[in-house]
């Protein structure tokens, strides 16, 4: 058996020592992975033993270690001199005879014969530890045919272990040069450059919540997603549902995909080349869903054969059609991290907005910005400085290690700069295509990655709040529940680490206005809408759906189980829409479908305009996204929730109207119907109401309003406004006893149990349910209901313990 080369099918996972841990991987995959259907394509490997053979045979180990001596470890000035000596001794050199012999006759059994495309890898054997990854250190090489060509290749990759970022990488990771050897893989190529490449993560990459999969994607090589070069395709794949067979897909976003990487001429100095994508394909994802569920069931399938999270790199044969895996690794960020413990960064004031793109992390940090156009000028940056740049790469980063923050013009969430954002633990705003023109080199600006998945750039020094946080030992209140109130998707996978008993209220109204931005109807009667302005700004928000009611149900269904997800399986409430006329009519199109109201407040909102013909098309829309989130997607933890629903009667036309829509309780029982409870009328009928819902949520703020007779509005009679009321907590303790007798569930919403230790006191001597809490109040909430929980125990027992006493008497 050679010592020189290994096949794929000779490799385990076992033998990173001898061909590194890219290459371990792929055997492994190759040999225990692919009677399970998963594709990987056939290669070799040149061992680390054949690495040494080099060095050896043209005595580079002094030479090196000498080089190495050299480098200047305070400030690592001459880094790059160090790195273009090392780099040139292994260019200069001779691959032994023996080794050049074995990679040529290894080929050609590869490819029968013939000199067929290959993909040739550096796979250093420090390299896709758990708690190092080496990711983009050393030089990969794509589209080599020939045995000339492919020899050159190989020298090239044992070159890279001397690049500049893998020098500077080893030095910080604690890694000594002489102790890392490097192993080529030399495999079949996949014609991406002919169809789409992408990267996979077995978790969601910004929060490490482990039930998602995430995917990227581009058109042609992968090159380009993992340079940050284009903003990519994702899509986000619910473990849980996908092993039950649903369609898991819980969200998809579209990339821009500019670029397209394909194969250079064979007379061209470079084996690649991007060229512009054309516009009809930047807007075509580049996998359909079944695609992206085959992968999906590929990752999952790996993550469990390695148990850990897993990083991955897919491909798609263009000739075949064929998927394929080409590189799987561990994920070295959140798989390292405590997830209960957490930094929250607030913004206490707001700025003027430079740029915006994807946030990276969660962080929020200030600094001067330092525009930079390569890597040659690092001189310029101070530590602490934030890179703004077009596009970062692996040059870039013994650079990046010193900066406070990265933005760029060009990238995704799965981009360089993305990546080794998340390894400094600073913050990255990427794909934000004009930071460099907004921005001023030299001036004070503030990095926001704390409002969502969308990340902001401020002119100045913004005043920005740290808070600790340390969820690993709270503990939750014994009999009431602790919910969330939520409504923004971005938010859901970093929220569901706080402590919680689910989501008791998820207002849909942030979705659609952040999301869909469209009116409903504007869509049900887009042809016969008046406002031409608005008729422009549909067709450009869903000119990729045939049916326009489609983008509708799209976007607001991948909202909800976005947020379903994250929660699963506890249950999520989510309250169908609830704005006003007013707040519709400035919604795209919304004008030519809402009356003027002198009062919207209390006038068409809620439960009747589910059964009135003005908006009854537009809620059949709702229904279908919850019909699609429960049945498609398979969250049936999903509850729906009936808002400002005035007399039992109206309950009951709704909950027909849902059956006509396909939401029909006696065909489905686990399907759950709650109203809330926020007019007086829903209180004094609640035994009736109770007859018609599954269950109650107490809205304090209309109740009270309702209660009082107070706008809630109106400035000059706030004073007045208290959900302390005795009146307001005689309505609420009436529908609490009532909810009890009829064997219902019962919960409230808002802000007052944890301002107000006592209201909180109140409610659990009610014996309510449960307490939803918005995130920011959540903490102080359970620690509100834990101790009216106890107080309340030694209030009965006190009580009960002289009773006791009487009657042994």
């Amino acid at each position: 058996m050679s010592t020189l080369i290994k096949r794929f099918n000779e490799i385990a996972v076992g033998d990173a020592d001898k061909v590194g841990g890219k290459n371990s991987s792929l055997g492994e995959m190759f040999n225990k992975l692919s009677s399970r259907g998963i594709n990987v394509p056939d290669g070799f490997a040149t061992t680390a033993h054949s690495f040494e053979y080099f060095l050896d045979h043209n005595k580079l180990k002094e030479p090196l270690a000498l080089l190495m001596k050299q480098l200047n470890r305070q400030d690592y000035s001459n880094l790059k001199e160090i790195g273009s000596k090392a780099r040139e001794l292994f260019l200069n050199a001779i691959l032994p005879g023996g080794l050049a012999e074995e990679i040529i006759e290894s080929y050609k059994e590869l490819c029968n014969g013939s000199n067929l495309a290959v993909a040739v890898r550096s796979s250093a054997t420090a390299e896709d530890l758990p708690q190092a990854s080496f990711a983009g250190q050393h030089e990969s090489y794509l589209n080599i045919a020939g045995e000339e060509g492919l020899l050159k290749a190989v020298q090239k990759c044992f070159a890279s272990l001397y690049t500049d970022r893998a020098i500077k990488y080893r030095e910080d990771n604690g890694f000594k040069h002489e102790q890392v050897l490097l192993s080529v893989g030399i495999q079949k190529m996949v014609r991406s450059d002919l169809a789409c490449a992408g990267v996979g993560f077995s978790l969601e990459p910004e929060s490490g919540f482990r039930d998602i999969i995430h995917l990227s994607g581009v058109w042609g090589l992968g090159e380009n997603i993992v340079q940050g070069a284009v903003t990519p395709d994702e899509y986000f794949v619910f473990k849980p549902t996908l092993r039950k067979g649903k369609n898991a897909i819980v969200q998809k976003k579209l990339g821009e995909k500019a670029k397209t990487m394909v194969y250079a001429d064979r007379e061209s100095s470079s084996s690649t080349t991007n060229i512009e994508t054309p516009e009809l394909k930047r807007q075509q994802f580049v996998l359909d869903d079944k695609e992206v569920l085959q992968l999906a069931n590929w990752i999952l399938l790996i993550e469990e054969h390695y148990q850990k999270p897993m990083d991955i790199e897919w491909a798609k044969d263009g000739i075949t059609g064929e998927l394929f895996i080409v590189q799987a690794r561990p994920e070295t960020v959140h798989s390292q991290k405590n997830p209960f413990l957490i930094k929250e960064y607030k913004l206490l004031e707001k700025g003027e907005l430079l740029s915006e793109g994807n946030a990276v992390g969660e962080k929020a940090i200030s600094g001067i910005a330092r525009i930079l156009q390569s890597p040659k000028e690092a001189a310029r940056l101070k530590k602490g400085d934030i890179v703004v740049t077009d596009i970062t790469s692996p040059d870039w980063d013994p650079l990046l290690k010193n900066s406070g923050g990265i933005v760029t013009n060009k990238g995704g969430r799965t981009s360089h700069a993305s990546i080794v954002a998340r390894e400094l633990g600073v913050p990255a705003i990427v794909g934000c295509n004009n930071a460099t023109e907004k921005i001023k080199d030299g001036e004070m600006i503030t990095v926001s990655c704390c409002e969502g998945k969308t990340g902001r750039v401020y002119k100045g020094n913004l005043r920005i709040q740290e808070t600790k946080l340390d969820f690993s030992h709270i503990s939750k209140p014994q009999t009431t529940r602790a919910m969330m109130i939520v409504g923004d998707p971005d938010q859901a996978f970093r929220l569901s680490f706080y402590p919680n008993d689910g989501v008791g209220l998820m207002r849909i109204e942030f979705i659609i206005t952040h999301f869909v931005q469209i009116h409903p109807m504007a869509l049900v009667k887009f042809d016969s809408l008046k406002d031409e302005s608005a008729k422009q700004k549909i067709e450009e928000l869903t000119h990729r759906y045939p049916d326009k009611c489609g983008y509708f149900i799209d976007k607001l269904s991948q909202g909800i189980a976005t947020i379903a997800a994250a929660f699963y399986p506890k249950e999520v409430i989510v309250r169908m829409s609830d704005f006003k006329t007013n707040e519709y009519a400035t919604l795209v199109g919304g004008k030519d479908f809402e009356p003027t109201e002198a009062n919207p407040m209390l006038g068409f909102r809620g439960a009747s305009r589910y059964y009135n013909d003005l908006y009854k098309e537009g809620f059949q829309l709702e229904c279908e996204a919850i019909k699609k989130v429960r049945y498609e997607m398979g969250l049936t933890n999903v509850k729906v929730m009936i808002p400002f629903c005035r007399t039992v009667e109206e309950g009951r036309k709704v909950i027909g109207v849902m059956r006509e829509n396909g939401l029909d309780r006696d065909k489905d029982n686990t399907l759950e119907i709650y109203v809330m409870a926020e007019i007086p009328s829903n209180i004094l009928d609640a035994e009736e109401f109770a007859q018609v819902f599954d269950g109650f949520s107490i809205g304090s703020n209309d109740l009270t309003q309702l209660t009082l007779g107070i706008d809630r509005d109106s400035a000059i009679i706030s004073n007045l406004f208290n959900e302390q009321n005795s009146n307001v907590e005689k309505m609420i303790s009436m529908v609490i006893q009532k909810a009890k007798e009829e064997g219902v569930k019962i919960g409230l919403c808002g802000q007052a149990p944890s301002d107000y230790p006592e209201f909180a006191a109140f409610l659990v001597e009610q014996g309510i349910d449960s307490i939803s809490f918005n995130p920011d109040a959540i903490l102080k909430g359970i620690e509100n209901i834990r101790r009216a929980e106890v107080s309340f125990l030694n209030k009965e027992k006190s009580i009960s313990g002289p009773v006791l006493q009487n009657n042994l008497e």
